[in-house]
């Protein structure tokens, strides 16, 4: 097997690997499998999945540097593309099905309920990111500028476990995790960028 063929498995494997929770929702949907509250269980399990990949697209470039595997990052954009998707389905759902369209109930929850104030802002700010993901964007807003811009992943993620955390009423364990990883995630950053000032 040649390495474009080998290219090309891994990069399948990846995309189908990222679409298969959408596929396994949409199947317990289907089924009447998604309990007592399907739409809560539908809206949770949209923005937790978006939450993972999401922490899986920050994981991508420790690991490639750590692994010495620096073409792990040309998977960055697909993951990161696929969170955006997950969490757009996941506010789609929220405002559609959930509120039925009814902005003005979406905008008093938004004002009111702090864990949907921080799930918007982390939205808005996502939005900027998944539209210059392409390479004529980067282009035309130029390496340096397009690197600044996505630095705001490392509020954007931030945002998304305190959402989370914040939703859960019982059981705070999953998002705690989440928490414990991105603090590593970001603490690893913080320490590459030291020894980068400091060489």
């Amino acid at each position: 097997m040649d390495r474009k063929t080998r290219e090309r498995i891994v990069y399948g494997a990846v995309w189908l690997a990222c679409l298969a929770p959408f596929v396994w929702l949409a199947a317990q949907a289907f089924l009447a499998e998604l309990g007592a509250n399907p739409i809560e269980r539908l809206i949770r399990q949209l923005g937790v999945w978006g939450l993972r990949l999401l922490i899986v697209g920050l994981a991508i470039t420790p690991l490639a540097r750590i692994l010495k595997q620096p073409r792990l990052i040309r998977f960055r954009r697909t993951v990161g593309l696929f969170a955006f998707a997950y969490v757009s389905a996941h506010l789609l759902t929220y405002v559609g099905v959930d509120q039925y369209f009814d902005f003005g109930a979406v905008w008093r929850d938004i004002l009111k309920r702090p864990f949907i104030t921080l799930g918007m802002m982390a939205f808005v700010l996502l939005v900027p990111l998944a539209a210059t993901s392409t390479n004529g964007m980067i282009r035309r807003l130029g390496p340096q500028a397009w690197r600044r811009l996505h630095w705001l992943i490392y509020a954007i993620v931030p945002l998304g476990v305190v959402h989370y955390y914040l939703l859960v009423k019982a059981d705070h364990r999953p998002p705690l995790v989440y928490g414990a990883i991105v603090f590593v995630l970001l603490g690893w950053r913080v320490a590459e960028r030291l020894r980068n000032l400091r060489s």
